[in-house]
């Protein structure tokens, strides 16, 4: 039980058998969201087309190279690709049609049934931010994270009813080895959060190892035959997938779970500095990666992934939050639909280095782009700061305070009787006011969206309570979470299973740093 000793609580733990099937904290919000209003098409079909012949051209006549990977080289061969060593080209149209198995929705199970998520459709789930190797807040500074910051992160996630998925690497746990870390954030996940998360893909082992562990938590049979855990790989762009990458995509594929095919092109490093030819390329790498989880396992799920950004031509530094690679996610989107695939895209990104007004310039023009592209999956909703080499605290307060609004403004416009207001308008008539009418009192809880963090107040009484900002109020919010945070119940069997294998897998290898 060294494991459970080390968190430094006492573990709630029960014994019914599977994973709980109710509520495990106070306040649940929706599982995930339904949007009501419509993804934003920006681009005609002239022009889609025109993408997707390009597209089809650097496949064709550039193609992909797949490294230290002979079982991918094996599966493209079998499909009829065109290998020249470690090259691959494919013919216009192979990797759509390969792609038709894969289901244009899934559920992803969590541990609690309440909390399961539905991605794809019209559904929008919210996960946290990802990958980061620091932490900041305004305590302590920029640091690196730390096993203690990443469990808090999960709780801090658990904690608001804005987020819908537990996320993944919420921040690198320096101060456990490399070998061994994503042994301690799977856990972490199931522990502290009754969620939906994310497994390790730096390697087919440690992907391997992840998925061993969502079947000690489901059951070996149920995750054979659904999604419980998702896998986040990156193509190593431009037009290179190397055998870290596809050989854990594979893992995922061949479990029957979903990897998410992500580029990263930086315009004008990784990609071309024009945002139709960025899109080419990220529609090319993406569709043969989604393509190849397809070959390893027929119908298994699968994300369409984007991630678009910009650089400073005058330093060479990566940007994120700006315009074009925004506006960019709006065709990725329309291109994603075209074939009938999940998506991920955009997020809260910002190069800020603090949690202030630059943070969240950049925070929500990236978000609502992946409001109005149709985005399915977002992850880095909430923390990403200093261009994701740190997880802010605050501003991951911030940010799934951002979100809580989004679920507002995602469920667009209801018209009926109710929303209407007749009845308010005869019984107020001309020249008074709606304060104490019928229907504002029917509706007063429900109307608009409150946040826990903005200051509405009049000036007078913010002076008085302090002239706090919202970055100070933020701060105060993740602590007063993390007193009040509550685990959710997790069967005892269950714990001791994953505990156990946490261990042995752990006593099987020496530490590695690297």
């Amino acid at each position: 039980m060294e494991l459970a000793e080390a968190t430094g609580e006492a573990p709630r733990r029960t014994r019914s058998g599977r994973p709980q099937r109710r509520e495990g904290t106070k306040k649940l919000g929706v599982p995930y969201i339904v949007r009501n209003i419509p993804a934003y098409d920006i681009l005609g079909e002239e022009n889609l087309e025109r993408i997707e012949r390009v597209a089809d051209r650097i496949l064709a006549e550039v193609g992909i190279e797949f490294r230290d990977d002979p079982v991918a080289l094996e599966h493209w061969r079998g499909a009829g690709a065109k290998i020249d060593g470690l090259r691959v080209t494919f013919e216009p149209g192979m990797l759509k049609e390969i792609v038709r198995s894969a289901p244009s929705q899934f559920t992803q199970h969590a541990r609690n049934p309440a909390r399961s998520v539905e991605i794809g459709g019209r559904n929008v789930v919210f996960s946290p931010a990802y990958g980061s190797p620091f932490v900041m807040d305004l305590d302590k500074g920029r640091r690196y994270g730390t096993i203690e910051d990443f469990r808090n992160l999960v709780k801090l996630a658990q904690s608001s009813p804005w987020l819908h998925h537990s996320g993944g690497t919420i921040c690198e746990p320096v101060d456990v080895p490399v070998n061994k870390r994503h042994l301690d954030m799977v856990y972490s996940h199931v522990r502290y959060s009754d969620r939906a998360f994310m497994g390790s893909i730096t390697s087919e082992e440690r992907a391997e190892d992840s998925i061993e562990m969502a079947r000690i938590l489901f059951g070996a049979d149920f995750v054979d035959r659904n999604c419980v855990i998702l896998g986040n790989v990156n193509v190593n762009s431009p037009l290179v997938w190397d055998g870290t990458m596809t050989k854990s995509l594979r893992a995922y594929a061949r479990a029957n779970q979903a990897a998410v095919i992500v580029p990263f092109i930086l315009g004008g490093a990784m990609g071309p500095v024009t945002n139709a030819g960025a899109i080419a390329q990220s529609y090319a790498e993406t569709l043969a990666g989604c393509a190849l989880t397809q070959l390893e396992r027929k119908g298994a799920p699968v994300i369409f992934g984007n991630f678009l950004s910009s650089m400073s031509l005058r330093s060479g530094s990566p940007t994120f939050g700006t315009p074009e690679p925004a506006i960019g996610s709006m065709v990725v989107g329309q291109l994603a639909r075209r074939l009938g695939l999940p998506l991920r895209c955009a997020g809260n990104f910002s190069n800020s280095k603090r949690p202030d007004a630059q943070a969240m310039q950049e925070g929500v023009m990236s978000m609502l782009s992946a409001v109005h592209c149709g985005a399915n999956f977002v992850l880095h909703s909430a923390g990403f700061a200093d261009g994701l080499l740190a997880m802010s605290y605050e501003k991951f307060m911030m940010d799934m305070d951002f979100c809580g609004a989004l679920h507002s403004y995602l469920a667009g416009v209801v018209i009926d009787d109710n929303t209407l207001a007749m009845d308010a308008f005869l019984e107020v008539g001309p020249g008074s006011h709606f304060l104490g009418c019928e229907h504002t009192m029917r509706n007063y809880q429900t109307a608009f969206w409150d946040s826990s963090l903005s200051d509405n107040e009049p000036f007078e009484k913010w002076v008085e309570q302090g002239e706090t900002d919202m970055a100070l109020r933020a701060n105060r919010s993740w602590k007063k979470a993390l007193a009040e945070y509550e685990a959710p119940p997790l069967d005892m069997a269950i714990d001791d299973a994953l505990i156990d294998y946490v261990e042995r897998r752990k006593g099987e290898m020496p530490d590695a740093w690297y």
